[in-house]
């Protein structure tokens, strides 16, 4: 299982990436970087907080996992 603090960052990482992605396709379809980094950093707020909580309820999911 994860530590909350490994999760955070594996979260911050990914989020990063896809803030970095998202920005470039925002502003590819707008034309205006203004606006695609607007809606890249809100949909990596609202990605972040999702993904950290899917992390969190399947780290206390023990389906699937063999214990030795």
């Amino acid at each position: 299982m994860d530590t909350r603090a490994r999760s955070v960052v594996k979260a911050v990482i990914w989020n990063l990436l896809g803030l970095a992605m998202m920005a470039g396709v925002g502003w590819l379809l707008t034309g205006s970087l203004a606006l695609g980094g607007t809606l890249a950093l809100v949909n990596t707020c609202v990605g972040f907080l999702c993904y950290l909580l899917y992390e969190r309820i399947w780290a206390g999911v023990r389906w699937g996992r063999r214990h030795v």
